[in-house]
């Protein structure tokens, strides 16, 4: 039993729940509670609820995250499965997609559908929720782009919405920039409208997805026990003479660099893989020492664009 009171759901809850299985990386300790929702009802119902000094702290697919080995104080909130994964094409060139749809999901949906635009979504791994929280991006566009609108809970359970940068509408604008957005640290993103650019026929925008996503698993190790890039790019995109973190760490000369079962991916510089039996504790140790070479061979101080949370493990 959980040593604070929990709401009753209709979802499910699992107390001391281990959350290594749901990281793309398979490292971490335990949450004290783990809350599956079964809908938006069912998540807004439990906030408003929960007693409010206890933490929430929101995971999606786990792809961009470490759990640390001594697992997540208070309530960690899972949006996957079929409810939160759905994705649904509207009028015009817009989808819907809620927050646990994978970005593949979203641009074959939009492909299938005719609507150009959302392709580099593809690129990136993980949950479409996740990627609005770092404003992710690649092959030249970022999540902001195709941004319309986006609902969600705050902490309390109060609904909450923010239109997309620059669209028309009474409610207030999200702001983003460079792997970063400004949205509500309580703020639990459930659904987003995104739109595209044009119209094509779908055989041919799925054949543009096809080709990023063999050009991904050529270049990235996305077959190993890994996460998406480990650390922003120093300079944004558009940036005169863009400075690549992953040239930086190559030239630093991290490459196949270990800590313990953690490496730093010889295929590709910006990222951690987990060889076997590596510990949270590892992946985090060989990131720090990966941006302490840099900053001591290269004068970039790197910042980490995998989220690190919850507690170290205590010592035996």
């Amino acid at each position: 039993m959980t040593a604070f009171p929990l709401p009753p759901v209709r979802g499910k809850i699992i107390e001391n729940a281990p959350l290594a299985p749901y990281t793309w990386f398979r490292v971490g300790g335990p949450a004290d509670a783990l809350f599956l929702p079964a809908d938006e009802e069912d998540l807004g119902d439990f906030l408003t609820a929960l007693d409010p000094a206890i933490p929430v702290t929101v995971l999606g697919v786990g792809s961009n995250v470490i759990v640390r080995d001594g697992g997540i104080d208070g309530v960690v909130i899972r949006l996957m499965g079929k409810y939160w994964g759905q994705v649904d094409a509207l009028d015009g060139i817009t989808v819907e997609a809620r927050a646990g749809a994978l970005d593949l999901a979203v641009a074959k949906t939009a492909a299938a559908n005719g609507i150009t635009g959302l392709e580099f979504l593809s690129g990136i791994p993980g949950s479409i929720g996740g990627a609005t929280r770092t404003n992710a991006g690649c092959y030249g566009r970022e999540l902001r782009d195709g941004l319309v609108a986006l609902h969600g809970f705050r902490r309390d359970g109060s609904k909450a919405a923010y239109r997309g940068p620059g669209k028309p509408g009474a409610q207030p604008e999200a702001h983003f920039s460079y792997r970063h957005t400004d949205l509500p640290d309580d703020l639990i993103v459930t659904r987003l409208i995104l739109e595209g650019t044009g119209t094509d026929d779908p055989a041919t925008i799925l054949a543009a997805i096809e080709a990023l996503q063999a050009r991904r698993s050529e270049t990235q190790p996305i077959r190993e026990k890994t996460s998406g890039s480990t650390f922003a790019n120093p300079d944004p995109p558009g940036t005169p003479d863009q400075r690549s973190a992953w040239k930086l760490i190559d030239a630093a000369g991290c490459r196949g660099l270990k800590v313990g079962g953690a490496q730093v991916s010889p295929m590709h510089c910006n990222f951690l893989i987990n060889t076997g039996d590596a510990t949270a504790a590892d992946l985090e140790a060989l990131g720090e020492l990966v941006r302490a070479r840099v900053r001591d061979t290269q004068g970039v101080d790197l910042r980490w664009e995998v989220r690190r949370i919850g507690r170290l493990a205590t010592p035996a």
